[in-house]
């Protein structure tokens, strides 16, 4: 059965290791729903979170892959409950929209923010699941939506284990501090 997966991936910084990733998800024809690269906790090291939709079995084995690349210190994957997971949206919309008072009304419902103000438009964020960023632009829809963009996913996982513990459990090879 399909279900959503969240993997994370702890890396160092490596010119081509995203191609690389990428390129085990293509040949397991598993497509990646959304990605993201950012740096941790612990200096030196990144993060990849990668959301796929497909079996726990061909998510493993993926896993698996990842993790045997040699720039890649740990990978791991989670169901959507074993994280705390948001994204961001920001919403474009024109001026004279934004001075109407429903729309504030609007923005407040969804907790939503005005980031900037310019000669003619206005730019609101939401943060959330996908969900609640879709049914705010469903509801902004017809008000005139002049530009939409949504980030790919950033999640924290609900273990209490610190990244330095899992790097430190690593055999000394593979992952020297500085």
């Amino acid at each position: 059965m399909k279900n959503t997966y969240t993997i994370t991936a702890f890396s160092e910084n490596h010119i081509g290791l995203l191609n690389r990733i990428t390129i085990v998800f293509t040949r397991r024809h598993i497509n990646i729903e959304s990605l993201t690269v950012s740096s941790t906790e612990v200096k030196g090291i990144h993060r990849f979170t990668i959301v796929v939709e497909d079996t726990e079995e061909q998510v493993v084995k993926v896993v698996n892959q990842v993790e045997k690349l040699p720039e890649v210190l740990r990978a791991e994957w989670y169901l959507n409950d074993e994280i705390i997971y948001r994204e961001i949206a920001l919403y474009k919309i024109p001026i004279d929209v934004a001075i109407d008072k429903n729309i504030e009304q609007i923005m407040r419902e969804f907790n939503a923010h005005m980031v900037d103000i310019q000669d003619g438009f206005v730019i609101i964020e939401n943060t959330g699941h996908v969900e609640d960023t879709e049914k705010l632009y469903e509801v902004l829809k017809p008000y005139g939506i002049l530009q939409f963009v949504r980030s790919g996913r950033i999640s924290i996982s609900k273990q209490k284990k610190e990244l330095s513990t899992y790097l430190n459990e690593l055999p000394v090879n593979e992952y020297v501090k500085e």
